[in-house]
């Protein structure tokens, strides 16, 4: 049986724990995904959101259609009651994918989104970089490819 988001919460406040516990814990309730199933999910509606930082977008490029939302504005961006919620945040029920670079935080803000209701997030193995290793679209950033840029 898989441990809930706010079991893993109350634990991890109570207790000290590393970060590479920290993230196997917090990733027993996520249904992580592949580069390939995230290019599918898209193009059945879930929503890919980068959040990585200007300068690795620029380096890198974007992924096509993915909103561009850092890290430290995510919450409030995809909150579907947020007064700055971004207007692809429709519903708690929208099947959301967080990407990172590597697929490290993006594991970890999964879960804050999903403390927020957002009950079908989730994050991309490998991040970014996994993504591009599988041959799949990306373009240079600010061509205006992104479906938006909230940075």
């Amino acid at each position: 049986m898989a441990v809930t988001d706010r079991a893993v919460t109350d634990q991890v406040r109570t207790e000290r724990v590393g970060i590479d516990e920290l993230l196997e814990r917090v990733r027993e309730d996520l249904d992580r995904i592949g580069p390939r199933e995230a290019a599918e999910a898209a193009a059945d509606g879930a929503l890919l959101v980068d959040i990585r930082y200007a300068a690795l977008r620029e380096r890198d490029g974007v992924i096509p259609g993915a909103l561009i939302v850092e890290r430290n504005e995510l919450e409030w961006r995809l909150d579907p009651q947020g007064s700055h919620r971004a207007p692809e945040a429709t519903s708690h029920d929208l099947r959301v994918v967080v990407i990172c670079n590597e697929g490290y935080a993006s594991s970890l803000a999964a879960v804050s989104l999903r403390q927020l209701g957002l009950h079908r997030a989730t994050d991309l193995v490998g991040g970014f970089q996994a993504w591009k290793a599988e041959g799949l679209p990306v373009v240079a950033a600010g061509d205006g490819a992104e479906a938006g840029d909230a940075a």
